[in-house]
C-alpha cells in the first residue's frame, strides 16, 4: 500500500503534526483514525478529503464521506470549501440516514417503494403501532405504542428485518406478539408508501444484499469512504459500511472508543473494536496530541480511561503548560456542594472569566434542581442544554398542577391539565361540557365539576371519573391539616396513578422522569408551606425567562459530547449515583466501563480548569444516602489532582483519602432534620470504626450495618464490600458492617 505524496501546492500537510499527517497521507487500504479528545478529528477529516481531490486521487462524486449529525456535514462541507472551493459541491456528503435516503429513493422500487416514499415522524409512527395494536386487541395501557415502537427501533438498529427476528425475541412485549406486530408494521408502512428513519439504512442493507448489481455499481462509484465518529455506529450502519467498502477497500474511519457512550440508543463499540479483525491489513494511526486541555486534565483522563479493559489504547499529552491540577472537592451534602460550585462561579466571574465558558455537567437529570436553585439565588444566569429546565419538564408541571389545585381550587388551567392524566375517562367531551357549565354559573371548574356529577349531564366513565377525582382532591386537602405537604404530594402522585403511569411506561425516558418527580418530593421539603413552594416556582420560572445572554451551560455528560469550555464543573461523584445503579444493574461490566467513559468525556470537555466533587450525605429520591466516592474518584492519579475537604470529612485536615477508615459520615438524625430550608446544619457525627475483620469477607456472607442493616456480600474488592441489603444494593468498607 502507498501513500500519496505531497507536491509543493500542498502548503495545507504543513500545518499537521506527523501523526495527522500520516492519516491524511495514507489513502491506500482501510484506516483507522483514533482520534482522543481535542486531537483535531475534524481538521483530519476535511484535509483528508481535500488531499485526495487535491492529488486527482478522485472525482468529488467518487467520495462517500459519513458524519452523524447535520451540523458536522455542514461544517465539514464548509472546511472543504474554503481549501479547495466549488469542487466539493459533488462529494456525497451527509448523515448515515440522509445519504441512505438518497440511495433508495434511486432503487425504491426494487424494495416495493415508489421514489417518492414518506419518511414518518416519531408521532405518525406511534399512531401507526397504536392501530396495529388495536386491531390485535392488545392493551396499549399496559404496552404503548412507544415502548413497541422502541423495541422495533432496536431490532433495526441492529439490521434485523421482521423474518430475521427469533419468534420470541421480543419477549412479554406486546402480550408476546412483538415480533407478529413488526411484521404487520412493515407491510403497513409498504402500503403508505413510508419508511421509518430505521427502514433507511435497513432497506439500503436489504438492497445490497439482494441485488448485487446494484451493490456493484457503488462500488464502481464510490473509490473513498470516509466516516466520523465511528465508535457511535449500531450494527445497521456497519453492515452498510462494510458492504459498501468492499469495492474499492479505501475506508476511513474516525473515531475514539473511549468516547462511545451511546450504548443505551443502540451504539456498538465493539464495531471500532474489531477494525483489525474485519479488515486485516488496515492501518491504524493514534492522534494523541491534544490542543484543548491542560498537562493536569488530561493526565487524569488518561489514567481515569486507563481502567478500561475494553479499548484499543491511547494516551492523551498536550504541549501546553500543565496549567492548574483538577480541583477535587468532599462536601457535607448536596446543599452544601451546590452552594460551593455558585461561590466558585462567582469568583471565577469576579475574574473575568465569562459565564458561556463554564459548564456544570451531571450524570442524571434530576441533579440540576439544587443547582439552578442555588444559581436563581445568586442571580447567576444558566441554561440548561439539552431538555428543559427542570420545573419546565411535562412531568414536573403534571405534578405542580396537582399540587396547585391542593392549593387553589379555582386555578382552571391546573385542574383542565391533569383532570384525564393519567386516564381516568374524562375526554375532551366531558370537558366541553365542564366549560359550559363553568362559564354559565361564573364557576370554576372544579366547582363547576361538584354540580355536573349530581346531575346527567356527563354520563359512564367520565361522571365516575370526575367524581371519583373530586373525591380525591378533598381527601388530600384534608391531609395536609395533619402531614406535612411533601409526603401529601407522594401521596397524590401515588394515589392519583400518575406515579404508576410513568412506572407502566417502557419508554426510555421513564425512569428519568421518576427520578425528576421524587426529586420534586425532595424541594417541596425545603418550604414551609405548599403556598411558599409554589410561589418559589413561579419566581423561579419568572427570573428564568429575564435571564440575560451570558449563562452557565447546565447539561447532562451525554449531552456535552463534542462540547468543550474554558471551566468544567463535575458533581455528585459518589457510589450509587456515578457510576449510575440501573445501568450497572442491567449490564454490569460492560455498563461500568461505559460509564467510565463518560467520567472521561466529563474532564475533557474542559480546556483550563476542571472541578470534581462529591457529597458525604445526598438527599436522593427524597431520602438521605450516605455516600462513598465514586471509585472514579480513586482512579484520580494524586499527582494531578489538588484534594481537599471540609474539616471532619474523609480525614480531615483540609485533605481526605476517599476511602480512609478513620472517620464514617452518617445522614442526620430525625431530630436534625427540621423541615425548612436549611435541611442540615449539624456537622457529621465522627465515629470510630470497627477494627478491620480478621478474616476476609466472602460472597453470599451474611452481614450487619447499624444504617443499612441485615445484607448479603455480593462483590468483595480491596476493603470495600457490595451489600445486597433490603434498601438496595449499597457500597461499603469492610470496617463497617459486622458478621451477622
Amino acid at each position: 500500500m502507498t501513500s500519496a505524496s505531497a507536491d509543493p501546492g500542498t502548503p495545507y500537510l504543513s500545518r499537521l503534526n506527523p501523526p495527522q499527517r500520516a492519516a491524511v497521507e495514507k489513502l491506500d487500504g482501510p484506516l483507522l483514525v483514533l482520534a482522543g479528545a481535542g486531537t483535531g478529528k475534524t481538521r483530519v477529516l476535511t484535509t483528508r478529503l481535500g488531499h485526495i481531490l487535491g492529488t486527482r486521487r478522485a472525482f468529488p462524486s467518487q467520495i462517500l464521506a459519513v458524519t452523524f449529525t447535520n451540523k458536522a456535514a455542514r461544517e465539514m462541507k464548509e472546511r472543504v470549501t474554503a481549501m479547495i472551493g466549488p469542487l466539493a459541491e459533488g462529494i456525497w456528503l451527509g448523515t448515515f440516514h440522509s445519504l441512505a435516503a438518497r440511495i433508495l429513493r434511486r432503487h425504491a422500487e426494487l424494495l416495493g417503494l415508489k421514489p417518492n416514499f414518506t419518511i414518518l415522524d416519531t408521532d405518525d409512527q406511534i399512531r401507526l403501532i397504536k392501530q396495529l395494536l388495536e386491531a390485535e386487541r392488545i392493551d396499549d395501557k399496559k404496552w404503548p405504542a412507544r415502548v413497541v415502537l422502541h423495541t422495533i427501533e432496536r431490532w433495526k438498529d441492529r439490521g434485523l428485518t421482521p423474518d430475521r427476528v427469533p419468534a420470541d425475541a421480543g419477549g412479554e412485549v406486546a402480550a408476546g406478539r412483538a415480533v407478529a406486530i413488526y411484521a404487520q408494521y412493515q407491510e403497513r408502512l409498504r402500503v403508505l408508501n413510508a419508511c421509518d428513519f430505521g427502514d433507511l439504512l435497513l432497506h439500503n442493507v436489504t438492497l445490497f444484499t439482494t441485488r448485487p448489481d446494484v451493490l456493484d455499481e457503488y462500488h464502481r462509484r464510490f473509490r473513498y469512504i470516509l466516516v466520523d465518529e465511528y465508535q457511535d455506529t449500531n450494527v445497521a450502519q456497519y453492515l452498510w459500511l462494510r458492504l459498501l467498502a468492499q469495492g474499492h477497500r479505501n475506508l476511513c474511519c474516525v473515531g475514539d472508543d473511549d468516547q462511545s457512550v451511546y450504548g443505551w440508543r443502540g451504539a456498538e463499540v465493539g464495531n471500532i473494536l474489531r477494525f483489525e479483525k474485519d479488515f486485516p491489513d488496515a492501518t491504524i494511526v493514534r492522534l494523541e496530541q491534544n490542543y484543548r486541555s491542560t498537562g493536569h486534565i488530561l493526565a487524569c483522563a488518561s489514567a481515569l480511561i486507563a481502567h478500561n479493559r475494553s479499548r484499543l489504547g491511547k494516551t492523551l499529552w498536550t504541549a501546553a503548560e500543565p496549567g492548574e491540577r483538577v480541583h477535587l472537592r468532599g462536601l457535607w451534602d448536596g446543599e452544601e456542594e451546590a452552594r460551593w460550585i455558585g461561590e466558585e462561579i462567582e469568583t471565577l466571574q469576579r475574574d473575568g472569566q465569562r459565564l458561556g465558558e463554564i459548564a456544570l455537567l451531571v450524570r442524571a437529570g434530576f441533579q440540576t434542581r439544587e443547582f439552578e436553585e442555588r444559581f436563581i439565588a445568586l442571580g447567576l444566569p444558566y441554561r440548561v442544554v439539552g431538555g428543559p429546565r427542570f420545573y419546565e419538564r411535562a412531568e414536573i408541571r403534571d405534578a405542580l398542577a396537582y399540587a396547585r389545585i391542593l392549593a387553589q381550587p379555582a386555578d382552571d388551567l391546573a385542574f383542565e391539565r391533569i383532570a384525564n392524566v393519567p386516564r381516568r375517562g374524562i375526554g375532551d367531551k366531558a370537558i366541553q361540557t365542564l366549560h359550559r357549565a363553568s362559564r354559565a354559573a361564573q364557576l370554576p371548574l372544579t366547582a363547576a365539576a361538584e354540580q355536573l356529577v349530581e346531575t346527567d349531564e356527563i354520563k359512564g366513565p367520565a361522571r365516575s371519573g370526575l367524581k371519583r377525582l373530586l373525591e380525591d382532591f378533598r381527601r388530600w386537602r384534608d391531609l395536609l391539616a395533619t402531614k406535612h405537604h411533601a409526603e401529601v404530594m407522594e401521596t397524590v402522585l401515588d394515589e392519583s396513578g400518575y406515579t404508576a403511569m410513568w412506572q407502566a411506561d417502557r419508554s426510555a425516558d421513564a425512569p428519568g422522569r421518576l427520578e425528576n418527580l421524587k426529586e420534586l418530593i425532595t424541594a417541596l421539603e425545603a418550604f414551609e408551606t405548599l403556598a411558599a413552594f409554589l410561589e418559589h416556582v413561579s419566581l423561579v420560572m419568572e427570573n428564568a425567562e429575564a435571564s440575560p445572554g451570558d449563562m452557565v451551560s447546565l447539561m447532562t455528560l451525554h449531552s456535552a459530547k463534542g462540547l468543550e469550555f474554558d471551566v468544567v464543573f463535575l458533581p455528585g461523584w459518589e457510589e450509587g449515583l456515578f457510576p449510575h445503579p440501573r445501568a450497572l444493574d442491567e449490564k454490569g461490566e460492560e455498563a461500568l466501563e461505559e460509564e467510565r467513559r463518560l467520567a472521561h468525556v466529563g474532564l475533557t470537555r474542559a480546556r483550563r480548569r476542571a472541578y470534581v466533587s462529591f457529597a458525604a450525605n445526598r438527599r436522593i429520591h427524597n431520602m438521605w444516602q450516605s455516600s462513598i466516592p465514586s471509585r472514579f474518584v480513586s482512579e484520580l492519579p494524586e499527582e494531578h489532582v489538588d484534594r481537599r475537604s471540609e474539616p471532619g470529612l474523609w480525614g480531615g485536615r483540609g485533605a481526605f483519602n476517599e476511602y480512609d477508615q478513620t472517620y464514617e459520615w452518617r445522614a442526620p438524625s430525625a431530630a436534625t432534620l427540621r423541615r425548612g430550608p436549611r435541611l442540615i446544619e449539624a456537622k457529621a457525627e465522627v465515629v470510630a470504626p470497627r477494627p478491620s475483620p480478621s478474616a476476609p469477607y466472602a460472597r453470599g456472607e451474611r452481614v450487619f450495618h447499624e444504617k443499612f442493616g441485615y445484607g448479603t456480600v455480593v462483590a468483595v474488592e480491596a476493603g470495600k464490600l457490595d451489600v445486597e441489603f433490603g434498601t438496595g444494593r449499597k457500597k461499603v468498607m469492610d470496617g463497617f458492617v459486622k458478621r451477622a
